[in-house]
């Protein structure tokens, strides 16, 4: 199936025939999954494409460490300040980025470390550096939850060890992902296949492959992390991006996680289909009253890509005024290009006036008015 789009004028406004490009999406069979709970959902507008599941309450393992990195690189962006690692922080079993006592590095290079090789003593030390302490920073974290309507989530450690109270759901865990997606320094780091981190103390640089093993399996993938604990089981979301359509999948105790992940990667992409916005080559001619010429040429712009389901219809209207008043400025917006989609507006582009257009009579204030008059009564004056 593909994008239907159709041309629907409005009766005030200039008729214009126009035809943008429409992707195609290749229609995929029901998926058949391993996973105990799974979500594809459209990157854009986190609408469900796909669920089992979902809103299962579930352990999430590692894959926690999506909110603690945004956290961390969130305060990162006000102040990327160096942190000096104490015993204490690092003081957390499982998987690590090596971590010592008196190590000195960076918040960035903290959610670096998280993001890479997922690591706990990174996760530790970042919840004492931000929050005071892990219960403090856990407060953090379900607050922001809390702002993203993760409404089946709660988090009790940053790293992602298993606790009776720390579960999330694969809806929640989408929306979460969708929202560090947005995260311009989440999204850059998490695309990477490995990373060297250079430590202020002591002066070395460590060298970091990512556990993502889907970034090197299919070249759609964009990120993000995977998690692991015997309760959790395999847990992994996963970011993928296609022909100009985003997709975030999400499976929750799940031993074929890889496979299932390029399965719903195609089945994601067949339903969605992305439509270019480009009005740039519409010329219209627009009547003028009251100008020097009888009419203004106007053109179309250009706008951002519009992602839409693959059997929706998308219409395009045309909406000009039957004619506008001189004066007329370049570049002044005159009308629109408007894209809607099931009765809501999806997309936008101006109409605008290429040339000026000034007025055939000049309207002049009341002082010009009166020293016309004064002129008229006292012509050497």
């Amino acid at each position: 199936m593909k994008g239907k789009l159709t041309l629907c004028l409005f009766t005030f406004a200039a008729a214009v025939l126009i035809s943008p490009a429409v992707a195609k999406a290749v229609s995929a069979p029901e998926p058949k999954l391993s996973a105990k709970a799974a979500v594809v959902v459209n990157a854009d507008d986190g609408s469900l494409l796909y669920a089992k599941n979902e809103h299962e309450k579930l352990a999430i393992a590692s894959t926690t460490k999506i909110m603690t990195s945004l956290l961390t690189l969130e305060a990162a962006s006000s102040d990327n300040r160096v942190i000096a690692v104490t015993p204490e922080m690092i003081r957390v079993e499982g998987s690590s980025m090596g971590l010592r006592a008196n190590d000195r590095l960076t918040l960035r290079d903290l959610a670096c470390g998280m993001l890479m090789v997922s690591g706990n003593d990174a996760a530790n030390v970042a919840a004492y550096a931000i929050g005071g302490t892990p219960e403090r920073f856990a407060a953090m974290m379900n607050a922001k939850a809390a702002e993203l309507g993760m409404k089946d989530t709660n988090f009790v450690t940053p790293s992602g060890l298993d606790d009776d109270n720390h579960y999330s759901t694969a809806y929640d865990m989408s929306r979460l992902a969708c929202a560090a997606m947005e995260n311009g320094d989440f999204a850059a780091i998490v695309r990477q296949k490995s990373m060297e981190i250079s430590f202020i103390n002591p002066d070395v640089t460590h060298y970091y492959g990512n556990h993502n093993k889907l970034l090197r399996l299919d070249p759609c993938c964009t990120g993000i992390k995977t998690g692991f604990t015997k309760k959790a089981g395999r847990c992994l979301v996963s970011s993928a991006e296609k022909n100009g359509v985003r997709i975030i999948v999400v499976t929750l105790n799940d031993p074929n996680d890889w496979d299932d992940h390029e399965t719903l990667f195609k089945y994601g992409f067949s339903k969605l289909a992305c439509n270019k916005i480009d009005d740039s080559s519409i010329r219209i001619s627009e009547a003028v009253v009251g100008g020097v010429k009888d009419s203004a040429a106007v053109a179309g712009t250009s706008g951002n890509d519009v992602v839409t389901g693959s059997g929706e219809t998308l219409k395009r209207s045309v909406e000009l005024p039957q004619f506008v008043y001189a004066p007329i400025k370049a570049g002044q917006v005159l009308g629109c290009v408007r894209y809607t989609c099931g009765g809501k507006t999806v997309a936008r582009t101006e109409l605008t006036a290429v040339e000026d257009v000034g007025c055939l009579y000049v309207k002049k204030n009341l002082l010009q008015q009166f020293w016309d008059s004064v002129h008229r009564l006292f012509p050497f004056s």
